[in-house]
């Protein structure tokens, strides 16, 4: 005979075998004790990772069941760029710049570019530096930097200063600071490149050096009148710096991290950090600390993020502040736990898969455009340092391996939105500055140019220069080295193309030396 069905009490399946008068199963060993009869012969549980992070982190709409599945499983692959050393000397180096044999590296030193190959953690370039040149500009600039110190110098000797060598009063006849005119609109495809290619080349064994944490995305956001709080992107960076020194003073270490700036659709700016969060509570300062200190102090980092945070903007409407101290700042595990190698972190980063529909995070508002109040670098990093090894290569060598890694960047079928222009029945391009006569005017006319967005293959490499991100830097140098030794064996082969061209070209040379 089945129970009936009473609102509001759900019955659990141990009563329904006791009401059938089933006898209870016993718990298994190891189970939780709220749910044993006896306690002494059923201890605590032992705690996982996973465990802990679930339940001191309690979030409804991030810290998800798929989330602490994940935890369990993350396995980072980040390569230690203690290998690259190795990678490095399985290609042909060329000879040392100005190491030639009768040449002194101060006098004779070689003039033009040399290729070279850098290798690091999560990337691979091709580059043709001059060096040469470079240590002229140097020069160059170090003279120009003296002049100017010897010129400031001989300044202040002929006006008063005070104890500490500063000018009492400003004269009239010094040089004003030069005022700001470039305005920034938008984040640079060239500092896009450079972000990426960094990410790519760090070292992250500082972040990853402790097995017990994990990384997560951690959001700063700013609360709805954010332009009382942040006029500019100086004030912005400002309260990132504030962050960071809050964060050393409650938990005892620096910031090790990547930071990224970003503006939401109705302009206000934010910053996404991944970086890995401290366990425990955050110190007690002392008894001469600053008010400031005791923000958030003795309370665990999802609580003490968001106190010191709405602290540092302080913004002075209080029902602001209240709103943004309560939905200000974000810790993301399940995002943090994508980031398994430099290669994922990078592409994260500049968010290449929605590149398109996130555009809008990289526009500067219409308040930060103005001369001098623009919001400066959009990313950096903290305490992890780039690692690359380089290795000199002869030209041909070069070419070969540009060639081989534009055609394995082709392989991976990556590709990028961008717009192009249509005209229905071809665009009309006159020879004439000015289209003369109605008729050409009327045909003109008729053609409408439409845009659309398309998508297209991805070219690497061009030019023989550039940088791919990979996955694992070491083993494509590797995999690298030994697919030019292949190509260059089958270079050297008697019935080779290169070979016969090399044969014409001495066959030629002997005979323009027989006819003189």
């Amino acid at each position: 005979m089945t129970q009936p069905f009473r609102r509001g009490r759900v019955i659990s399946r141990p009563e329904k075998q006791r009401r059938a008068g089933a006898p209870t199963p016993t718990p298994p060993h190891g189970s939780c004790p709220n749910l044993c009869p006896d306690r002494k012969q059923n201890p605590m549980p032992v705690l996982r990772l996973a465990d802990a992070c679930s339940r001191s982190h309690v979030s409804p709409t991030v810290d998800t069941a798929d989330s602490v599945t994940s935890l369990q499983w993350w396995t980072p692959r980040f390569p230690s760029p203690a290998g690259l050393d190795l990678a490095a000397r399985m290609f042909n180096p060329r000879e040392g710049w100005g190491g030639a044999p009768g040449l002194r590296r101060d006098r004779d030193a070689e003039e033009g570019p040399r290729w070279r190959f850098v290798l690091s953690a999560g990337a691979f370039a091709i580059g043709a530096p001059d060096l040469a040149r470079a240590e002229r500009r140097y020069e160059r600039a170090m003279q120009a930097r003296q002049k100017t110190a010897d010129a400031l110098a001989a300044h202040l000797a002929t006006h008063p200063t005070d104890a500490k060598g500063r000018m009492a009063a400003r004269c009239d006849d010094c040089p004003t600071d030069p005022e700001p005119c470039r305005e920034i609109t938008s984040w640079s495809r060239k500092s896009r490149a450079n972000m990426v290619r960094a990410l790519c080349e760090l070292d992250y064994r500082p972040l990853l050096n402790d097995r017990t944490r994990v990384p997560a995305m951690v959001t700063l956001t700013y609360p709805g009148d954010w332009l009382t709080v942040a006029p500019d992107g100086k004030a912005a960076k400002r309260h990132l710096q504030m962050f960071r020194k809050r964060f050393v003073k409650a938990w005892g270490h620096d910031v090790t991290g990547v930071w990224k700036l970003e503006f939401q659709e109705r302009g206000a700016p934010h910053f996404h950090l991944l970086m890995v969060p401290p366990h425990g509570l955050s110190r007690i300062p002392g008894k001469k600390a600053r008010l400031g200190s005791w923000v958030g102090a003795g309370k665990p980092f999802r609580e003490w993020l968001s106190l010191v945070w709405a602290d540092i903007v302080n913004h002075p409407d209080p029902e602001q502040r209240r709103r943004h101290e309560r939905a200000g700042t974000g810790l993301d595990w399940s995002e943090g736990l994508r980031a398994t190698d430099p290669k994922r972190v990078a592409v994260y980063f500049t968010k290449h898969g929605s590149f398109r529909k996130k555009e809008y995070q990289n526009c500067v508002p219409e308040a930060w455009q103005e001369p001098g109040k623009g919001p400066g670098r959009f990313w950096g990093y903290w305490v992890l340092q780039r690692v690359t090894v380089g290795v000199e290569v002869e030209h041909d060598d070069a070419v070969r391996a540009a060639r081989l890694v534009r055609r394995w960047a082709r392989a991976q079928g990556t590709t990028r939105e961008v717009t192009v222009t249509r005209t229905k029945g071809g665009a009309i391009r006159s020879e004439l500055a000015e289209v003369e006569g109605l008729a050409g005017a009327q045909t003109i006319a008729a053609r409408t140019t439409r845009r659309r967005s398309v998508r297209r293959r991805v070219c690497r490499m061009k030019g023989g220069k550039g940088f791919v991100s990979v996955n694992n830097g070491e083993e494509f140098a590797i995999m690298l080295a030994r697919a030019l030794d292949v190509v260059a064996r089958d270079v050297h082969e008697p019935g080779s193309p290169q070979m016969r061209l090399e044969r014409l070209r001495a066959q030629r040379a002997n005979q323009e030396s027989v006819l003189q």
